[in-house]
């Protein structure tokens, strides 16, 4: 019996799950790899960054969620950026979001702005779910 959803099914197996598996196989058979495959630190994160996160949670605004579309003052920076490196204009209130992770937000994106029927072009290789989401 197949307790997932057909849609569950239907998902190929995760590109980066199945590069780990390999690297982790060759690397038992003494092969030297340097990983670039998902950009995992493989050093300490500097003590300055963990201080700042300690600090910012003792702070009981930081307990609750955020506002759903992002904190405001991301949202403002990631606009002064995008106008300062690209010479875009964004507006913070309308036009930028705050998102988990880059995954997440573009598979999102496709299920709010595409249709069934829609044509949609989806590179290769790609994260399942964006495929999925089209």
């Amino acid at each position: 019996m197949n307790i997932f959803s057909k849609r569950l099914n239907r998902l190929p197996p995760y590109m980066f799950g199945k590069l780990k598996q390999i690297t982790h196989e060759r690397r038992q058979q003494g092969v030297d790899i340097i990983d670039l495959g998902m950009g995992n630190p493989n050093q300490p994160t500097p003590q300055p960054i963990i201080d700042k996160l300690t600090e910012a949670a003792q702070e009981m605004r930081n307990h609750c969620y955020s506002a759903s579309r992002g904190i405001y003052n991301l949202r403002r920076e990631v606009s002064w950026h995008y106008e300062r490196r690209f010479g875009v204009n964004i507006d913070p209130n309308e036009e930028a979001i705050a998102v988990i992770g880059t995954k997440e937000g573009l598979g999102h994106l496709a299920l709010a702005m595409i249709d069934e029927g829609d044509l949609a072009m989806v590179p290769n290789p790609t994260f399942p779910i964006h495929t999925y989401s089209v």
